[in-house]
């Protein structure tokens, strides 16, 4: 396949039914996005989503919606997200495993380097390809396709976004969604050695790749989830950095973590919800985006991701992790 874009150019060995992609929302989507938004009313104000002095700790605040609401009706531009992907090799691939065949997206940068060191990057929920392409463009300017040290990957985890979703029949799980990476990067041409980075239930399915999967060489983790060892008894030793980070673990647990029973326990109720309304889905996915950071994202990219997910029509089947790890789950695994 001759490239159409820089830094396009597949590996030699790569498999003849990848395929280039194009990020192309029909008109009559983006328009009913939009008039969805426009017939979808925001709660009045009360005390939990109208706290003085900007506190949002309860959730979602009214006035931020209100204003985030108008500009995406009236000044958000989704062709500009879509052009600015499109500015990027993309890539479609199917991938046939065991449970099922997924048309699997990711985005890419591969360079001429004889020596270059393949990487796969994986995104978490409710994250997606477009978290990594700051990253892709930081590359792109640094390096030309002959001095690139890696083949950067990132793939659409199956179920998010761009790459296609569970068959009807089937559950999916971490262990799956390894092996579907795994055969990705060898149907890529990748398959004598490759490095996974992983964030969320990218982080996840890293370690289980490094463990199952023998073309996986190293991993590198920026979310690294930990039970308390058995060991760790007696916290006074601990350095002040350390019990800082313990109150703030349990600070987590206590106020943060209600979202995630919810997609374990619940998912088929709340993917209805999340797919019921774009102005539902940004209450939901918005919050994250506002708590989660350390300084604040614009709203541009909170719309853009909250966008993606609705345009793909995949609010709903993008939660099937979150039962296979939680304790609380009774389809865990």
């Amino acid at each position: 396949m001759a490239p159409s874009k820089p830094f396009g150019k597949l590996p030699a060995n790569a498999a003849s039914d990848i395929h280039e992609y194009e990020l192309h929302v029909p008109d009559e989507d983006i328009k009913q996005m939009q008039e969805l938004l426009k017939f979808s009313p925001v709660a009045g104000p009360i005390y939990e989503n109208s706290l003085p002095n900007g506190d949002n700790h309860l959730g979602i605040r009214r006035d931020w919606l209100i204003e985030a609401k108008r500009v995406w009706e009236t000044e958000f531009d989704w062709r500009a997200t879509e052009n600015r992907v499109n500015s990027f090799p993309n890539f479609q691939v199917p991938i046939r495993d065991k449970i099922g065949t997924f048309n699997v997206h990711f985005a890419a940068l591969f360079s001429n380097k004889p020596d270059a060191v393949p990487v796969v990057l994986l995104h978490g929920w409710p994250g997606s390809f477009l978290e990594f392409l700051p990253m892709l463009e930081l590359f792109r300017q640094k390096y030309t396709p002959e001095t690139l040290p890696f083949h950067l990957v990132i793939p659409s985890l199956p179920g998010f976004t761009l790459s296609g979703i569970p068959k009807l029949s089937n559950d999916i799980s971490q262990v799956d969604v390894a092996r579907i990476v795994d055969s990705l990067m060898k149907q890529i041409g990748f398959g004598t050695g490759y490095v996974a980075q992983g964030g969320d239930v990218g982080s996840r399915v890293s370690r289980i790749i490094a463990v199952d999967h023998e073309a996986c060489k190293a991993i590198h983790l920026n979310f690294c989830a930990m039970t308390r060892p058995a060991s760790a008894t007696d916290d006074s030793k601990l350095s002040s950095i350390e019990q800082d980070g313990l109150k703030r673990l349990e600070s987590w647990k206590a106020t943060e973590t209600a979202y995630a029973l919810e997609h374990a326990t619940k998912p088929s109720t709340i993917g209805f919800a999340l797919s019921s309304s774009p102005l539902a889905l940004l209450s939901w996915i918005g919050e994250k985006f506002l708590a989660w950071v350390d300084s604040p994202l614009p709203l541009n990219t909170i719309l853009e991701s909250v966008s993606l997910y609705w345009l793909t029509r995949s609010a709903h089947s993008s939660l099937w992790s979150y039962r296979h790890v939680s304790p609380m789950s009774t389809h865990s695994t």
